[in-house]
């Protein structure tokens, strides 16, 4: 496991610190931001990068523990009486897994891990993904081939509209440590892999990068140097690919340790993971109405569970 990125997700760092050490605020309008924390899922442990299935309303999610080790991708489906117990993913394997996330067709499901591979356990993360049979089970995870794996570590892959595939990677030609890369197919079987660029990258860490569901904002969360404060940034595509990321406001960057975005459906509404330290550790939080005009009305998501009675 990448010690850069493991010493980051532990750490601990005040609110004051981020507000001094952040770029300025990004243009988006202030929202505001609530704990999302239902029976069933939230627990002691450390809870992170949120998926919602566009085919059931499954709820796929990374616990670990308090100290952000071993991480595990769990699913809970809303019952009458709320949310289930968490189990392992039905496509879950040996080793630490994280990051899934769904196609909007609900068809796969992309995600990291260092199960075992030919008789051989891993010790970098790779980008795998599973599909989804017309039976509705999962068939067998495949490791996504080389360039887009590589001998380093890798991210939180997110598909862009546009068939571009984001992640992060440790991979050496970067302008950092980590740097987010995207990757397409050739049409001949094959990847074309690249680096997103200085506008997404610079000389530490960016890790996540998730595209809007219309694929013109991008969310990215990147590390300072010494690694102990997380900050999630918006980026906008123009004509000339994407603008100069810009730091979320303090009500998103409140701990420095803000990680796992996932935007709703329609791109109006994100949650996020952050620590809240002591007994709750990671937890959920979802920040409304700052990604859409002042005068959009909130959108209930993620629905309610169980469902109201009409």
């Amino acid at each position: 496991m990448s010690r850069r990125r493991h010493a980051a997700y532990v750490a601990i760092t005040l609110g004051a610190l981020v507000a001094s050490s952040s770029p300025a605020a990004a243009d988006s309008g202030t929202g505001r931001v609530t704990h999302w924390a239902p029976s069933g899922i939230v627990s002691d442990q450390y809870e992170s990068h949120p998926a919602f299935d566009p085919l059931t309303g499954d709820l796929y999610f990374v616990r670990s523990t308090p100290q952000f080790r071993g991480w595990r991708i769990l699913y809970s489906h809303c019952t009458p009486s709320g949310w289930s117990s968490p189990q392992d993913a039905p496509f879950a394997g040996d080793g630490v897994e994280a990051d899934p996330w769904f196609s909007p067709d609900g068809r796969s499901v992309w995600f990291i891990s260092n199960r075992t591979t030919d008789g051989v356990h891993r010790e970098d993360l790779d980008i795998w993904r599973v599909e989804r049979g017309a039976d509705g089970h999962w068939g067998q995870p495949v490791r996504l081939p080389s360039p887009i794996n590589s001998t380093g570590y890798e991210w939180f892959p997110r598909l862009a509209p546009d068939g571009w595939l984001y992640f992060g990677s440790d991979r050496p030609g970067g302008f950092g440590k980590t740097d987010i890369w995207r990757a397409r197919t050739d049409g001949q079987g094959g990847w074309t892999v690249e680096n997103a660029g200085p506008a997404l990258n610079g000389p530490n860490d960016e890790y996540e990068a998730l595209p809007s569901p219309n694929g013109q904002r991008l969310i990215l969360m990147a590390e300072n140097g010494a690694g102990d404060v997380r900050t999630l940034y918006e980026s906008h595509k123009t004509g000339n690919g994407w603008s100069p990321r810009r730091a979320l406001g303090p009500d998103v960057n409140a701990t420095g340790s803000e990680i796992g975005a996932l935007f709703s459906p329609t791109g109006k509404t994100l949650m996020f993971a952050r620590d809240l330290h002591g007994n709750e550790s990671g937890e959920f939080f979802v920040w409304r109405g700052g990604l859409s005009a002042a005068s959009a009305a909130e959108e209930a998501w993620p629905a309610a569970c169980p469902a109201p009675q009409h």
